[in-house]
């Protein structure tokens, strides 16, 4: 059997991904930092940094089929290592992003303008953003004299370990609807719309790429057609688990989240996809794919095992906070975590880390 090797594999995508390929009856190996048992026979967790080289190197030595890669590298880290991908596998699909093209008025395929080709913006140019970033690494792919590669460019993807709301997840959402507390979103989002595509349909649509000859050399977005604004998104929350969410100005969002880039050059835009090229190199049709609400609808069945899992980040709650006149509930926060909630309510936290870095 064919054996397929996850690297970063336990997020949001890599849950749906390991079954499905375990249901097409290949034998996954999953990466993880974490010590992770499994109770299926054809799933290994190994466990260990991926970003460490003398890690990578022992584990690529096991001979797998096909690499996935979930995950996240700066340039020049991808650079030194994705010949040691590449030579070691029949197929390493890499894991892109939507969020490497630019805006458009028209529907998104494969071959619309990326942002690293059409930004006139400098000083962002002079980055390393992540989309950035993933536009540069698929370049160093296609320009490699390899031809065992894939590109895969998720969208938004909703799962149980991923809910997106403008650039707020999963935690903070269903926490904040737990404590009965605001969210917030920038007004001029509103009317934006957005294609966000379920966990286990995009699983589906990775698994008809593994090792198919149409997908060597070639770059997919796997993603749904269908689409909803970001009001829409922010009602389905809403009506599924009482969400309430608070227009904002958008320097008022981006200095609450310390979001920038992430808000400007890609939840910020509008998108619709034309996601007929992975269609086609799957078979798949989009009346299978789950619309955004009845998707939502499925991952939040269960919010009270979600809520024992999430993890909050006290500073953004208590930025929240303040700005909506809300407060969140202290049911398992630790005396440091009320500490850092109160410091950051009252704007005392950036000033004690100042305070803390000038003493050392």
């Amino acid at each position: 059997m064919s054996k397929i090797l996850l690297l970063g594999g336990t997020g949001a995508m890599g849950v749906y991904l390991a079954p499905e390929l375990i249901k097409m009856g290949y034998n996954v190996f999953i990466t993880s930092r974490s010590a992770m048992k499994s109770d299926n026979n054809k799933l290994t967790y190994i466990q260990g940094n991926a970003h460490e080289d003398t890690f990578l190197k022992r584990t690529l030595s096991d001979n797998f089929d096909v690499i996935v890669d979930f995950m996240t590298y700066s340039t020049d880290e991808f650079l030194h290592r994705y010949n040691l991908l590449l030579k070691n596998t029949k197929h390493y699909v890499f894991l892109s992003s939507t969020r490497v093209f630019a805006n458009s008025n028209q529907p998104v395929t494969e071959k619309s303008p990326r942002i690293l080709e059409v930004s006139d913006d400098a000083e962002y140019l002079a980055t390393d953003d992540y989309n950035l970033a993933k536009a540069r690494q698929e370049n160093i792919l296609r320009e490699s004299q390899y031809k065992n590669w894939t590109i895969v460019r998720p969208g938004l993807i909703y799962s149980k370990m991923r809910l997106p709301l403008g650039t707020l997840d999963a935690d903070t959402i269903i926490f904040r609807a737990h404590c009965k507390c605001p969210v917030i979103l920038p007004e001029v989002m509103f009317h934006k719309h957005n294609s966000m595509t379920g966990g286990g349909d995009v699983a589906k649509m990775f698994g008809g790429l593994v090792l198919n000859p149409k997908s060597f050399c070639e770059d997919f977005n796997v993603v749904s057609h269908k689409r909803s604004t970001w009001e829409e998104i922010s009602q389905y929350y809403k009506k599924l688990i009482g969400l309430t969410v608070i227009p904002v100005k958008i320097d008022t969002y981006i200095n609450i989240t310390g979001c920038n880039y992430q808000i400007l050059k890609a939840r910020m835009n509008d998108r619709v996809f034309d996601n007929s090229k992975i269609l086609k190199a799957t078979g798949m049709k989009e009346e299978s794919i789950s619309s955004i609400y009845s998707g939502l609808e499925k991952e939040l069945q269960n919010i009270n095992d979600l809520l024992k899992t999430i993890r909050i980040n006290y500073v953004l709650n208590a930025k929240i906070d303040r700005f909506t006149n809300s407060r969140i509930f202290f049911e398992k926060a630790s005396i440091k975590e009320k500490l850092i909630y109160y410091s950051s309510y009252t704007g005392m936290y950036e000033y004690l880390k100042h305070i803390k870095r000038f003493i050392r």
